[in-house]
């Protein structure tokens, strides 16, 4: 279980490597002041809802939280890595749900590899609602989401389906 879970990460982050590949050789680095699609590409609008591909950097957390502080988060990015890493390796035993902490160390080292790489943070999925614009952010910041949303209801639930695990 954990070999798949580990080949499954590997395939997750090498997504999110090619994609913010993609996004540095096609898409131009926008400025917010120029309107939709920020000069990126508008892939679809829905109503309200349009999504666009928008290249920008963050040199900080998400909706740019702590920005200019790109040292300080990579070393905590870093921590966070060590930590899961060796809370997998050493202390899980099965009871804990491996895919959600799998995706998230996924999105920490593909954020992690961006910030050592440029300096910092490679985004460009950007969605608006409504005329309001959701921040910019990639596969790595979508795998994160995604771990924390389902270790939440892994947390909450007595027995889980999604990981075959029963909690007592």
């Amino acid at each position: 279980m954990k070999y798949w879970l580990a080949l499954l990460c590997l395939f997750f982050l090498g997504c999110d490597f090619l994609s913010k590949e993609w996004a540095v050789n096609h898409l131009p680095l926008i400025h917010w002041s120029e309107g939709y699609p920020f000069h990126g590409i508008g892939m679809f609008q829905l109503g309200p809802f349009t999504f666009s591909l928008n290249f920008v950097t963050n040199t900080g957390a998400a909706w740019g939280l702590f920005a200019g502080k790109a040292g300080l988060l990579f070393g905590i990015r870093i921590a966070i890595i060590c930590a899961l890493v060796s809370f997998l390796a050493l202390f899980n035993k099965g009871k804990n749900p491996l895919f959600p902490m799998g995706l998230i160390l996924t999105g920490a080292i593909g954020n992690a590899l961006d910030y050592w790489r440029y300096g910092y943070v490679i985004d460009f999925l950007h969605f608006t609602f409504w005329g309001s614009s959701f921040p910019v952010f990639n596969l790595a910041d979508s795998y994160i989401t995604v771990g924390a949303i389902l270790l939440f209801f892994f947390s909450t639930s007595k027995k889980s389906r999604l990981f075959g695990v029963n909690r007592p």
